[in-house]
């Protein structure tokens, strides 16, 4: 197993768990315990778990909500590759929405550039990246930025979305599960997710696997609201079906 299949692993057994142990977790691995320290060591570093004596906990039951770019530096690979097959769901012309996230700017990134479309985004440097592109009409919602993830919020932000009618919205999600639908930690932003899914007539949520194990603080959707689900390999197959008999088309890239 590779150090960053490991981390993963480690990563799933402490949410899953809500705690994982230095002596256990190298014994089930097979791994001594320095190479444990390590991982945990690096696991903290990028904002997902917070070392504690003998182990180490997520960040999640801290109530820690990682910022921007800790985020971004986790699970690029698989961000990337969902990015990528988010495309299949991009209208040939109209609008969509691009909610503020990492996998979401992802989708930013490798937008084609034959389309003509107007792109409503909620963070500024989604929409910076946007701007400079010819054949885009892009739409910035204004309101109060929030430091940890760059995304506008409260009314400014949600008077628009109110009057919007676009064609799909490709939405970034902190957590996903069968008995909660889709949750993020702060009720102000979960008001705009909220909003941009009635705003549009397809939904896509774009979610790596981890995404799974978590429920957080604020619902803005059900799983039923959601027309097509596109996640990673790294998410379980019978997990993967009960998802889809849930509501959503699942993709696994």
């Amino acid at each position: 197993m590779y150090a960053e299949e490991r981390q993963q692993e480690i990563l799933r057994r402490a949410r899953a768990a809500g705690r994982v142990d230095v002596v256990t977790l190298a014994a089930e691995l097979d791994v001594t315990t320095e190479t444990i320290r390590r991982d945990l060591t690096a696991l903290e570093r990028a904002g997902v778990l917070r070392r504690v004596h003998g182990g180490a906990i997520p960040v999640e039951r801290l109530g820690f909500e990682p910022a921007l770019a800790t985020r971004d530096e986790v699970m690029t690979a698989e961000k990337e590759r969902i990015a990528k097959a988010a495309l299949a769901e991009l209208p040939e012309d109209g609008s969509v929405i691009i909610d503020a996230g990492t996998t979401t700017g992802r989708l930013v990134q490798v937008l084609p550039a034959d389309r003509e479309l107007t792109v409503v985004v909620n963070s500024p440097p989604l929409a910076t990246a946007l701007a400079a592109r010819a054949n885009l009409h892009v739409i910035m919602l204004g309101g109060r930025v929030r430091g940890k993830t760059l995304a506008t919020v409260d009314d400014w932000a949600l008077r628009p979305l109110a009057d919007l009618n676009v064609d799909v919205a490709f939405m970034a999600a902190n957590g996903c599960s069968l008995t909660r639908g889709l949750t993020t930690p702060d009720p102000a932003e979960a008001a705009i997710k909220r909003a941009m899914v009635k705003a549009a007539q397809r939904s896509v949520l774009l979610a790596d696997h981890t995404k799974f194990t978590n429920t957080y603080l604020a619902r803005f959707a059900g799983l039923d609201e959601i027309d097509v689900l596109v996640t990673d390999t790294g998410l379980d197959v019978a997990l993967a079906a009960d998802l889809a008999a849930a509501g959503p088309e699942v993709i696994r890239a």
